[in-house]
């Protein structure tokens, strides 16, 4: 036993290293150096395989760690370190050098399904038993004004429909597929691999059934055997007022048709909002810029804005009202779709000068800014002079 590495020193791990980590660290080697892994040395990749192996066989089991801990390779498990006597790879292998199972080891079963095709028994399924059919997903454009007061749409899907000649079953009518006689209904065929270590038991799908586990003897002549059939449907949809651009309306059940009388995938309907030439969207605020006239900005006034659903609304403006200048009408944005409450409508303001005028409203705006004493700004220096 001289030449024996200490197991705690073959893991990486301490002394006081708990179960997890020991664990963890076995994976990880395990992984590193599977003959598999390490084509080119495979021979250095088997010897420290194999210390691996046999460092977390003692250090995962309780006793046989504490007896190590107490005696180090002189403990009973060694024969009282006489020499080197037959030794069992538990957890990772079974007495006579073949692969068995690795327990709650997670995903080092599937390290050995990825290089022999095999497969950890806890991940295999019953090929006969209901799954749920694939989800479909859609873009659907709509305008401004429908997301704002919500609306009824009707779209057109491809997707599968289930044969109703065979009830999805692909066979003829009045028949139905039998459970596959090369594979017992498993939908697998078990092999058994020689590798460096021994025997290794794998699984690899049934050629006969494809993995399903039932033949059919004679085929749905409507879907050739598929159970299902492509066709082009037509399905409403109600869009909620207030809905974002980018969001999804998700109908249950919509999707591709289920296996083994399992229930429908859904289908995901991405909205997509086109983009508006006068609103524009925040949240759940509009916003929009509305022209006013120059005297009617000097002397304030009282207009019509145009609302997203068609409505107008009556606003009075200020005299003296500026470029630039915000209002709100209150509660009248979106609508949230999470809750009852709306966002509101935020306008602002551009006062048009007018570009040509008569003599008569020359004569009269002269007037106007002589009796307002009005000079040209003075112009500030900038940063540069």
């Amino acid at each position: 036993m001289a030449n024996k590495r200490d197991y705690y020193e073959v893991l990486g791990v301490d002394k006081t290293a708990t179960e997890e980590e020991i664990k963890r660290a076995y994976r990880k080697l395990a992984k590193k150096y599977h003959p598999d892994a390490n084509p080119t040395n495979k021979a250095e990749a088997e010897k420290n395989f194999k210390e691996v192996n046999e460092a977390y066989e003692i250090l995962s089991d309780k006793q046989k760690r504490q007896m190590y801990d107490q005696f180090g390779f002189d403990g009973p498990q060694y024969g009282g370190g006489q020499g080197g006597g037959y030794y069992s790879y538990g957890s990772g292998f079974d007495g006579f050098g073949g692969f068995s199972d690795f327990g709650d080891l997670g995903d080092l079963g599937d390290i050995f399904s990825s290089f022999f095709g095999g497969g950890s028994s806890r991940t295999r399924t019953n090929p006969n038993s209901p799954r749920k059919g694939s989800s479909l997903k859609v873009n659907l454009d709509i305008t401004f004004e429908e997301a704002y007061m919500g609306i009824e749409k009707e779209i057109s899907i491809n997707r599968n429909e289930t044969c109703k000649y065979c009830k999805g079953t692909g066979a003829k009518a009045g028949t139905s597929p039998v459970v596959c006689s090369n594979c017992n209904g498993t939908g697998k065929i078990k092999q058994v691999i020689t590798t460096p270590f021994g025997q290794m038991s794998t699984q690899k799908v049934c050629s006969t059934c494809g993995g399903v586990g039932k033949v059919i003897k004679e085929v749905c002549q409507e879907c050739k055997g598929k159970g299902s059939i492509r066709k082009t449907v037509k399905i409403k949809v109600k869009i909620p007022e207030g809905i974002d651009d980018g969001q999804t309306i998700v109908l249950k059940g919509e999707g591709e048709p289920g296996i083994n009388n399992g229930a429908n995938g859904d289908l995901y309907i991405v909205i997509r909002i086109k983009k508006h030439n006068i609103y524009s969207r925040k949240g759940e605020h509009v916003f929009c810029e509305v022209p006013i006239t120059y005297t009617g900005a000097t002397l304030g006034t009282e207009i019509e804005i145009p609302m997203v659903d068609g409505k107008k609304e009556k606003f009075k403006i200020p005299e003296g009202t500026q470029t630039g200048t915000k209002f709100t009408i209150k509660n009248k944005g979106f609508k949230s779709v999470n809750g009852s409450w709306r966002g509101d409508f935020v306008f602002i303001v551009t006062v048009q000068v007018p570009k040509k005028l008569t003599r008569e409203q020359r004569d009269l705006i002269l007037e106007l800014a002589k009796t307002m004493n009005e000079q040209p700004p003075i112009k500030k220096k900038g940063i540069f002079g």
